[in-house]
């Protein structure tokens, strides 16, 4: 079982990881799809007069303010343009694709955050309405089952509260957290750089390979977006994944490549 996260930014082939994916898929490999949407949601806020709004919290990571028009904006182009595309290019290539978000069947429940402490102009400072949440529980058994009927689940980047909101949470964490629950021996991560940089963004300095016990410690080297990710990592292996990918998502066949080690190998 291997669980592929498709970058949601720019520059990621998506026809050559559609390609992979269904040479996997024909090969027999058990294979679930998580896929961003933050670049496409940028471009659509902006056109629909709504324009994104970033924030720091204070631990230092950078996110996406989700008031619930942002939250609809989100929806509309992840699970509604940008899955569908996926599981219609999926179907073209002869995979039986199964679209949902994690919403559907309360397959990602995620604790909604009542209010997040930011940094803005040198100052703290609270936000509340945010519709983001931490996923807390996958249901694996709806995976499972959708794995075991021949479908190759393709999962957009939302989850759901107890109390039945709907949430926009990471992709990359949520890649790990579905990895977790469906114990794959391996997560790759494929976006437009080829692994983690020790000087971003000279892309000859690639670390090869990760020591998981010392994966924390590497968020020093990582850049924006790629904190992250490297987060995701760290929560996938304590999840019990093998092994964790940082891989190149803009060359042929990316999936083999990172398979064969190419990238960053955190094992």
């Amino acid at each position: 079982m291997i669980v592929v996260k498709i970058g949601g930014t720019n520059g990621v082939n998506i026809d050559a990881v559609i390609a992979d994916v269904a040479a996997q898929v024909k090969a027999g490999q058990k294979l679930i799809v998580v896929h961003g949407g933050s670049g496409e949601t940028n471009a659509i806020s902006e056109q629909l007069g709504h324009p994104p709004r970033f924030v720091t919290a204070v631990s230092g990571f950078t996110s996406r303010y989700t008031d619930r028009a942002t939250l609809e904006i989100f929806a509309m182009v992840t699970s509604g343009k940008i899955n569908t595309i996926l599981v219609e290019k999926l179907q073209k290539a002869g995979v039986n694709a199964f679209g949902l978000s994690g919403v559907d069947g309360r397959l990602m429940v995620a604790r909604r955050k009542d209010s997040i402490r930011i940094i803005e102009n040198g100052k703290q400072r609270i936000l509340r309405d945010d519709f983001t949440g931490k996923i807390e529980t996958v249901n694996s058994g709806l995976l499972n089952l959708l794995l075991n009927a021949g479908y190759v689940p393709v999962v957009a980047p939302l989850a759901i509260s107890p109390e039945g909101d709907a949430l926009n949470v990471d992709a990359d964490r949520a890649a790990a957290m579905v990895a977790g629950a469906v114990q794959a021996e391996q997560l790759i991560i494929l976006s437009n750089v080829p692994g983690l940089m020790r000087s971003f963004p000279d892309e000859s300095t690639v670390i090869a390979h990760i020591d998981k016990a010392r994966v924390e410690q590497s968020l020093d080297f990582a850049e924006g977006r790629m904190k992250k990710k490297v987060l995701g990592a760290s929560e996938a292996l304590q999840l019990g994944v093998g092994k964790v990918v940082f891989a190149d998502g803009r060359i042929e066949q990316p999936i083999q490549n990172a398979l064969s080690g190419k990238g960053t190998v955190i094992s």
